[in-house]
């Protein structure tokens, strides 16, 4: 079977929520109404309180994994992704609790694998914040270096990634074979890109125009401008995932880590307390420099 073959492949899409019900009902609403909807839907509820529970007790056809304690967006994923590779689907459909699908969503991110010119481990939606711009959050990292795939992939209608975000993002089950699971233990933030550039390093991923899914935050804000004090974790995750070197090397790894002294200046520069900024910025700097969790 082509991994893209969108008549016959399966898809579980993977949905991680925590304290947000209202949010969480417009997300699986969206997905009730795809045009090509998933097979099946599994929702990691990250230990919530409140009316989480009620609302996916009166949804039917909805897998619920419950976790005893809130693991953070990074412990969610790697949980629900686990799963749901257990159940042998074709592709698992990433997707946070504010992501909203627009109808021909995940047709047309199968499309886009069927025509992809080289064998897709990913496959990525548009993502775009409420007044229609790309948010800032989800912009995709372009692989043009590489010409001549990239070309290939624009011959297709598609443009080749290197990283891509959980907002409706698609990973193959042979890529989740061949390379586990997202990092649990970074909480939040950088373990999408972590986890996809460590695919795509040796692999193809593509965006596929024609899908697009809607990131409703309140703000259009990435982890610098909606930073506060969870800087720290964009501070700690960005240092272990350069340590690491299983996601970037070369010249790469030279980009990224100029990108994480920028970061920490622009954070620095632009916070209302400097010196609060100053010192969550060194304690992620200090614990991104101990041993890694595994």
């Amino acid at each position: 079977m082509h991994s893209g073959d969108r008549r016959t492949d399966t898809v579980c899409a993977v949905i991680v929520t925590y304290n947000r019900p209202a949010l969480l009902a417009r997300c699986l609403d969206k997905l009730e109404a795809q045009s090509r909807p998933p097979d099946h839907v599994l929702v990691v509820d990250n230990a919530s309180t409140g009316e989480t529970a009620d609302l996916l007790a009166g949804r039917d056809g909805i897998e619920v994994l419950r976790l005893d304690s809130n693991l953070g967006s990074s412990g969610g994923f790697a949980k629900g992704l686990e799963h749901a590779h257990r159940q042998s689907y074709d592709w698992l459909w990433m997707l946070d609790d504010d992501t909203l699908a627009d109808e021909r969503c995940l047709e047309e991110l199968l499309a886009g694998a069927a025509r992809a010119p080289r064998q897709a481990s990913i496959i990525a939606s548009v993502v775009r914040w409420q007044d229609g711009r790309l948010h800032p959050m989800n912009r995709p990292w372009l692989r043009a270096r590489r010409r001549a795939d990239f070309a290939e992939g624009a011959a297709a209608g598609l443009a080749l990634i290197r990283t891509s975000t959980f907002v409706s993002t698609m990973v193959h089950r042979d890529a989740v074979t061949s390379h586990g699971y997202p990092p649990a233990h970074y909480f939040v933030w950088l373990d999408d890109m972590e986890y996809t550039s460590r695919i795509l390093r040796h692999a193809h991923g593509y965006i596929a125009p024609e899908s697009v899914a809607w990131h409703w935050t309140p703000q259009p804000y990435d982890t610098l401008t909606d930073a506060r004090r969870r800087f720290y974790y964009k501070a700690r995750n960005h240092l272990w995932l350069l340590r690491r070197g299983e996601s970037f090397g070369g010249r790469e790894r030279v980009t990224y880590a100029l990108a994480y002294l920028r970061a920490i200046r622009t954070y620095v520069r632009d916070s209302p307390s400097r010196g609060e900024a100053v010192v969550t910025t060194l304690r992620g700097v200090r614990d991104g420099l101990r041993r890694e969790p595994r």
